[in-house]
């Protein structure tokens, strides 16, 4: 009997996902534990295994094929002795995820349509070409520009056009639309309608367009989400960074022969887990009447992919040693440019440090990645006067800033934090102890 081949989900987060690349063609044989797929979920691109062997009888949904949902039927696997007729009685549900996608978008449609402030989308599914004059004019007169003809170049719609036209002729009829679908008192859509932002752009200029991934929409929707809902306090600090750098030059003459190059930042992911573990208050994740505050300090580390930031995770930083944080580090960095990690290499985490110093940042603030309670941002190390034994002198400093949720961490306990972390950098043969 011919055997349904689902979409997986590869996340605990994941309800849908986009096929991103079939490695398998129609007639081809397969057996468990073949990568049959390549799958984009909202953290990352996964290959998907089979589980069964056979030949693939039927491929139902199309490589690159967005928003498929977990669970619809990608493809049909024909067990040994079947043929293609065997799949007759599949299709009926093979074909159902491709009619989920314009009933889940046909509300999304229909509020819409009583919004004029989004002129640049009218019912025939055209873009209306105007001048970003014109829109705010149109914006601010309640008008939709779909219905307004354009006497500039090209039938290009300008400020006289929409000066002389008529609010209200050409979106009532859009109004009286919605209203049976929102059940809502006609007035209600003109009185909204200056509340969402317009969303156009100048399209005289050259300019192309590109799809955003699920990875680069997530992204969106969680720094948003973690500005909108999450109050941050900064607390910056600057750090000396002689000592640590002595230190490192050092280690790695030690470490050579085992082929090991620790990194800078390695050094800083082991001293923020040493300081996390030290300042309990400060390792913690908020959830409202409660407050998680863990034992052990799991840094999550940015690291900048083709598709958009992702960030591994260095399980238990403050009681590994620097060798394994930087082979483990390295690893991990070299699999999320390629879209490898599983799920648990890039989900949870306690905190997070982004380290920008190779761009030559030299201080910056980063937005919290939540659930967590604080993230780090460290600048480049740079040569700048400094006091050195109540002397005026020149030592390598770099400039670190974190960002805490301040409904869950007060802002002493952040400093005392930093301060911490601070002594660590300064005298760092405390994170070979």
């Amino acid at each position: 009997m011919p055997i349904e081949i689902k979409m997986p989900a590869l996340s605990p987060t994941m309800e849908e996902g986009t096929l991103a690349k079939w490695l398998v063609k129609e007639g081809d044989t397969v057996k468990s534990g073949d990568i049959m797929a390549e799958i984009e979920t909202d953290k990352a691109t996964m290959e998907f295994e089979a589980v069964d062997e056979g030949t693939i009888g039927k491929v139902l949904v199309a490589e690159g094929t967005d928003n498929v949902k977990v669970g619809a039927v990608i493809a049909i696997l024909l067990e040994e002795g079947e043929d293609a007729s065997a799949i007759g009685s599949t299709p009926a549900k093979a074909d159902a995820p491709k009619e989920e996608a314009p009933k889940a978008e046909a509300p999304a449609a229909t509020e819409a349509k009583p919004a004029p402030a989004a002129p640049a989308a009218p019912s025939d599914g055209s873009r209306v070409k105007a001048s970003p004059l014109a829109r705010r004019i149109a914006a601010d007169k309640g008008l939709d520009l779909s219905g307004v003809a354009g006497s500039g170049p090209n039938g290009r719609i300008v400020k006289a056009d929409v000066e002389s036209a008529k609010p209200g002729a050409a979106s009532a009829p859009k109004a009286q639309a919605a209203a049976p679908a929102s059940q809502a008192a006609p007035s209600a859509p003109a009185a909204e309608a200056p509340k969402p932002a317009a969303v156009w752009f100048d399209d005289s200029i050259p300019h192309t367009v590109e799809k955003l991934s699920n990875i680069r929409k997530t992204i969106a929707r969680r720094l948003t989400e973690s500005k909108q809902q999450v109050p941050h306090i900064y607390l910056t600090v600057d750090i000396r960074l002689d000592a640590l750098l002595k230190l490192r030059g050092d280690l790695n003459k030690s470490l050579d022969a085992r082929g090991v190059k620790l990194s800078v930042n390695d050094l800083l992911i082991k001293a923020l887990g040493v300081a996390l573990e030290n300042s309990p208050k400060c390792n913690v994740t908020f959830l409202g009447n409660e407050m998680v505050q863990y034992a052990r300090a799991d840094v999550s580390v940015a690291v900048s992919t083709p598709t958009g930031l992702i960030t591994p995770i260095i399980r238990d930083a403050a009681n590994k040693g620097v060798a394994k944080i930087s082979s483990e580090m390295k690893d991990l960095a070299g699999r999320a440019k390629e879209n490898k990690l599983k799920p648990e290499e890039y989900q949870g985490g306690t905190a997070s440090l982004s380290n920008m110093g190779m761009f030559g940042i030299k201080q910056f603030e980063a937005v919290i990645n939540p659930p967590q309670g604080m993230i780090l941002a460290v600048g480049a190390g740079e040569k700048r006067p400094y006091i050195v034994d109540d002397a005026l002198g020149v030592a390598t400093v770099m400039t670190a800033t974190g960002s805490f949720d301040h409904r869950a961490i007060d802002g002493a306990d952040g400093a005392e934090m930093l301060k911490l972390f601070k002594a660590l950098v300064e005298s760092p043969l405390g994170l070979i102890a």
